[in-house]
């Protein structure tokens, strides 16, 4: 019933896992904390023991519901020489859109299941999104750390309903990638330094984004002209080769985004910006960011 309400809602895939302390997620968590590979993302290290024990977050939660919504666009930005926008920021901030829908469905859950009751999480809190959808039979952590679901491929939003219900439960998936390494050769700057291993402070989509300092220059010509997000991890993936355009209309990009030549990348100014970008995940980066890494790749 909850997975039919999902996808009527628009969401292309829902699973359910038992709400448990996730052992070895807090493992390889604190590993990579200890690494430092969080960069200077400090909020990654706060309420750790939240991260990875739903029961911390939701009082009385017995069951994680998690969901993804497909983000690939059917068009992509038509100037070769211009900036490169990550395909999740084309259309509206998917924050809001995602949440939306998680309401509706727990709204639906609580009328049809008398004193059922939950809270939803997009990108907001301190949970482990992936590994829940991991858990819910979703996909598998691929190589480059990003879900991979072999309905939609990796470009998905996720969505997280924990609930003090007990429901049916999934099973989680094997890992697919096999001895593929492709994400791992293509990234410009090697900031996947293992198999599921993020350097954040590497990372493109860390330094044009959540990086609010300078970029350094032993990154000087490695962007590939990406200015806010990269994507080239998920592109060159095989499980994202014929991967259909999403359905959700908020997530169709303007016309006259994909139309941007890179001159009017570089002559931007703050109205246009925030003309252009005013219901985007963009406003992040905030002006001064986005100029930053303009000046930055900047050739």
């Amino acid at each position: 019933m909850i997975k039919k309400e999902a996808r009527r809602l628009g969401f292309d895939d829902c699973g359910i896992a038992r709400a448990e302390e996730l052992v070895e997620d807090a493992v390889h968590l604190r590993d990579w904390l200890d690494h430092h590979y969080h960069a200077d993302m400090r909020y990654m290290a706060r309420h750790a023991e939240k991260r990875t024990d739903p029961t911390r977050l939701v009082e009385g939660a017995r069951s994680v519901i998690s969901v993804v919504l497909n983000y690939y666009p059917a068009k992509t930005q038509s100037d070769p020489e211009a900036p490169v926008l990550s395909k999740y920021a084309y259309g509206k901030d998917y924050h809001g859109v995602v949440r939306e829908k998680l309401e509706r469905l727990l709204h639906y859950i609580s009328a049809n299941i008398p004193g059922a009751r939950g809270r939803a999480f997009v990108d907001t809190a301190p949970i482990l999104e992936k590994a829940w959808a991991v858990r819910a039979g979703l996909g598998w952590i691929g190589k480059n750390t990003c879900l991979i679901s072999p309905k939609t491929g990796s470009f998905c939003f996720i969505g997280t309903l924990i609930v003090d219900i007990s429901l049916h439960y999934d099973r989680p998936m094997s890992d697919f990638c096999g001895t593929c390494t492709r994400c791992i050769d293509a990234c410009p700057t090697k900031a996947i330094i293992a198999p599921r291993v993020l350097d954040a402070g590497r990372c493109v989509s860390y330094l044009t984004i959540e990086n609010k300092g300078g970029i350094s220059e032993e990154f000087k010509g490695l962007f590939a002209d990406r200015v806010f997000g990269c994507d080239i991890c998920q592109d060159v993936c095989p499980w994202n080769r014929k991967v259909a355009a999403c359905r959700e209309k908020n997530f169709e990009p303007d016309s006259a985004l994909l139309a941007m030549t890179r001159h009017d990348w570089f002559t931007m100014d703050e109205t246009r910006y925030r003309e252009m970008f005013r219901n985007s995940a963009v406003k992040r980066a905030t002006f001064n960011g986005l100029k930053r890494n303009l000046d930055f790749i900047k050739k």
